[in-house]
């Protein structure tokens, strides 16, 4: 759609000029004068005939080739037939187009000087005026003809005249400066105004016949050339219409150059000194009274610039100006626009240069004597703009509805600007409360082709890089089509490989990790598209796209700040659903026992800070913490994300979810902890398993994610080291080698910046621990999470076994047997390194039961929830001389935290 869009005007543009075109021929050639068809060309004189050959009509006629020259600036125009026809001409048919825009020229040696000077490079005044401008005839063919025109050789006469005699003829002057009119005979018309035009040619006819009427207008004008000198931007010789004037001719030959003069350009005729134009009275006034019209043979002389000065700050067009003789610095304000709204009535700078030697600064007055000073070739004027200072008020910031700027008046006091508690409430919380109750996702309509399709519809695959694709994850990840396990993805990875050979697929499924993160497939920029089997980007471990507001049904998301998304609840096998309807703080709480006003101490110009207590003033109405206030005060409210409280004076929401007689999200009250919070909801249900809990916290988490983030960049950091010993100490065959496995150490680091930290801390429950009393007393931070899921039925087998699997639990069985059910360590095992992740959140390594009087870790017993984790090989080929292949860190990694989601 871009590229069509972009070629559909110029495809318009085209057929239009060639419509156009076509037009003109056309009508040129169904109208020749020697078409007996057309009525009007009855009268016209037969130049083919010998005996009429030499006639005054035709030889007029030979004087109507096109007049151009090299320099003109546009290119011939098909010729006005000689008869007369109430239709435009063909030329007028044809669009006015501008011409290409002229290309700035270089800066001048004062250009150069003002921008090391004052840091800015200032424009020419009025040189953009002739970047681009429209061509010059076909305008002027169209304006009506001023009555002091002069009739010249070349002009064309339409003449009607009706009455005792009766004919219409359109005539050109001759070189004599005759027009040949039909039964009348030559009359004599050059040099004539056009307002004295009807009457000499009705004193013609008069004189042969009576009673008749005559009119007469001009048709096609006659072409003169002028020629352009001096410091011109193309000087040369111009051939163009008889109507232009001084400034026509500047347009046409693209006006001065950035040397030459916009205030002196002389206009001379045969030899003398015409007129004298100023670009400038034009430009700031719009006087164009001193433009004259032009004649054939006109010589357009445009001098060196004359003294310059630049005009920088408060204006309202900073510039550099050419000065007249005389000017003084109120001139050239008001050449500049006059001074802007914010400009200082106080004083004006002024850089002059001192007898070539030495650049100096004079201030000078903003007043009547100030602005009569002279100004010089060279000088640097500066005005200077008001300082933001606001005179007699104060200022309200931080957590309100209405902060900004108030009037002071004496004995004003706080309370004057805090009338209330409501107006503490932001508008931002009152902008999130009216987003409750809009519709939830699963009513929108989805473009997620895995779950638009129905299984039973050919497959479909969106284009890479297009919007569908990127929402559906495709070809970027393991987003099937199908179910987990069914066979026709098989015949999907199939089909999609035989249209993209080059692609394949990530074994990383990225869209779930974007979901994880809080981000959506629609938050991606789709300016930034990825290319075929490239990864989302990360920096930082976070991905640089707009986060999505979770807030959208019923007040849903987590708690403010918060970065952390529970995959399950966001994801139903890699596809994107709505997020969960939960309760959240829409703002953060008002910081009720400190607010302060910043006040500027008048003698030391120091800020000192009042503190005073808001709660006091606005709840209990205490007149000792209505503060009197000052012109200039800032007072500040704060909320809770501004300055941390101490942790029991802090507003708390908890979630409690699973086998809890009243699951739900609750607002702690101070002081209480984990146990009384649970046992107000009412306690846990028989089906309650405490020793696979998880307790998450959004400080624990930050901080998790911090210390993920700072290992990885230490493993970056040696990985590089290793590369770079590696390049330097080994053969061209072993460097092809170590470059392949750099790019393998970059996709780990890329996957890694992708994990995200559960914020999970783990507590102290054993296998039999149940009811209230086993629950520790933790105080309670907000954002806090606790879920007890019900007593798992399975243990499970990961890593590298034949048959990594989930298995029912069984009291009496131990590792070694759960590992036989499970194929046992395959021949890549790592089975020295075997750990088991407790339901809990502990680890419990091989290496720490291999103590004499601790019990083996094959007999190790299981409880319901607990995973082995049997990690791979770490191998060091000898080929990459101590290289490690990053990978089986990372698979160690990984399964670690697999094995953790596997409780949730």
């Amino acid at each position: 759609m871009e590229l069509l869009g972009f070629r559909a005007p110029r495809a318009q543009f085209a057929a239009g000029v060639a419509a156009v075109t076509f037009f003109a021929i056309l009508t040129a050639s169904a109208q020749l004068p020697g078409d007996t068809s057309n009525p009007q060309n009855s009268q016209q004189p037969n130049c083919s005939d010998p005996a009429q050959a030499a006639t005054a009509a035709c030889s007029s006629q030979l004087d109507r080739q096109p007049t151009t020259s090299p320099y003109s600036p546009v290119s011939p125009v098909p010729e006005v037939p000689s008869y007369y026809s109430d239709r435009e001409s063909p030329r007028q048919s044809v669009p006015n187009l501008l011409q290409p825009k002229t290309p700035p020229e270089p800066l001048t040696e004062f250009q150069q000087f003002v921008a090391s000077s004052t840091g800015q490079v200032l424009p020419i005044f009025g040189a953009d005026l002739f970047r681009q401008v429209p061509s010059t005839f076909a305008p002027l063919d169209l304006t009506p003809v001023p009555s002091s025109y002069v009739v010249g050789p070349g002009d064309e006469l339409r003449i009607r005249v009706w009455g005792q005699i009766t004919f219409q003829a359109n005539v050109r002057v001759d070189r004599s400066g005759e027009v040949y009119l039909p039964h009348i005979g030559p009359v004599h018309v050059s040099g004539l105004a056009f307002s004295e035009l009807q009457g000499q040619l009705q004193r013609a006819v008069g004189a042969q016949y009576k009673n008749f009427n005559l009119t007469v207008d001009l048709g096609q004008i006659r072409a003169i050339q002028v020629y352009t000198s001096g410091q011109a931007r193309h000087p040369g010789l111009y051939t163009i219409s008889g109507l232009s004037s001084l400034l026509d001719a500047l347009f046409a030959s693209g006006g001065p150059s950035v040397r030459g003069s916009l205030r002196r350009i002389e206009l001379r005729r045969d030899g003398k000194l015409v007129s004298v134009f100023d670009l400038y009275t034009l430009l700031t006034a719009g006087d164009r009274s001193t433009d004259v019209k032009l004649q054939s043979g006109d010589v357009i002389f445009i001098p060196a610039v004359g003294p310059q000065v630049a005009v920088t700050g408060s204006v309202r067009n900073s510039s550099i100006y050419e000065l007249k003789p005389g000017e003084t610095l109120k001139d050239l304000l008001s050449d500049a626009g006059g001074p802007s709204a914010v400009a200082a009535a106080t004083r004006i700078s002024v850089g002059r240069i001192a007898d070539h030697k030495d650049l100096r600064t004079v201030d000078v007055a903003f007043d009547d004597a100030g602005l009569s000073t002279p100004l010089a070739d060279g000088d640097l004027v500066h005005v200077y703009s008001i300082v933001p200072r606001f005179q007699q008020t104060v200022t309200l910031r931080g957590n309100l509805a209405n902060p900004g700027k108030f009037s002071w008046h004496d004995g004003m006091r706080i309370s004057d600007l805090i009338p209330d508690k409501d107006s503490l409430l932001t508008r931002s919380y009152w902008w999130k409360r009216a987003q409750l109750g809009l519709p939830a996702p699963e009513f929108e309509p989805s473009d997620n082709l895995s779950v638009l399709r129905q299984p039973t519809e050919p497959l479909t695959l969106p284009p890479p890089g297009s919007r569908r694709a990127i929402a559906s994850n495709w070809p970027y990840g393991q987003n099937l089509p199908y179910p987990p396990g069914d066979p026709r993805n098989l015949a999907y990875q199939q089909q999609y490989q035989q249209q993209n050979p080059q692609q394949g697929y990530q074994q990383q499924d990225y869209q779930q990790s974007f979901t994880q993160q809080g981000y959506y497939p629609q938050d991606y920029d789709a300016q930034q598209q990825l290319q075929p089997g490239q990864q989302y980007p990360t920096q930082g471990g976070v991905a640089p796209y707009q986060r999505r507001e979770m807030q959208i049904a019923q007040g849903s998301g987590l708690a403010e700040g918060s970065e952390d998304q529970d995959s399950n609840a966001q994801t139903l096998d890699g596809v994107p659903r709505r997020p969960r309807t939960e309760v959240r703080f829409l703002a953060p709480e008002i910081d009720w026992d400190y607010a302060v006003v910043e006040r500027m101490n008048r003698d030391t110009l120091k800020t000192q800070l009042i503190p005073f207590d808001l709660g006091r003033l606005v709840l209990q109405h205490d007149d000792s913490q209505n503060l009197a206030l000052q012109a200039g005060d800032v007072v500040t409210i704060f909320s809770e994300a501004d300055i941390r409280l101490p942790i029991a004076q802090q507003s708390k929401l908890i979630k409690l979810e699973g086998e809890f007689a009243h699951a739900g999200s609750y607002s702690a009250q101070p002081g209480e902890t984990l146990r009384q919070l649970v046992q107000r909801a009412g306690g846990l249900t028989d089906h309650a398993y405490l020793y696979g809990s998880e307790f998450r916290r959004e400080s624990t988490r930050r901080l998790q994610q911090q210390r993920i983030d700072d290992y990885i960049r230490s493993l970056d950091m040696q990985m590089q080291r290793s590369s770079l010993a590696f390049a330097a100490s080994t053969s061209q065959a072993e460097a092809a080698a170590g470059v392949s496995a750099r790019t393998n150490q970059q996709n780990l680091i890329s996957q890694l910046h992708q994990m995200r930290a559960s914020g999970r801390i783990v507590l102290d429950f054993k296998p039999d621990s149940s009811g209230l009393d086993h629950i520790p007393d933790v105080a309670l931070e907000n954002g806090d999470t606790f879920i007890v899921p019900s007593r798992p039925v399975n243990i499970n087998v990961i890593g590298a076994v034949y048959d990594q699997n989930s298995f029912l639990f069984n009291p009496t069985r131990n590792v070694s047997q759960y590992l036989h059910l499970a194929g046992g360590p395959s021949r890549s095992a790592d089975a020295k390194h075997a750990f088991i992740i407790r339901a809990n959140g502990e680890v419990v390594a091989k290496e720490a039961t291999s103590g004499m009087w601790s019990n083996p870790f094959p007999n190790l017993l299981l409880y319901p929830g607990d995973s082995i984790v049997v990690p791979e090989k770490v191998y060091k080929p000898s080929a990459l001389k101590g290289v490690l292949d990053w990978s089986q860190v990372f698979s160690q990694f990984a399964l670690g935290a697999a094995s953790l989601s596997v409780l949730h």
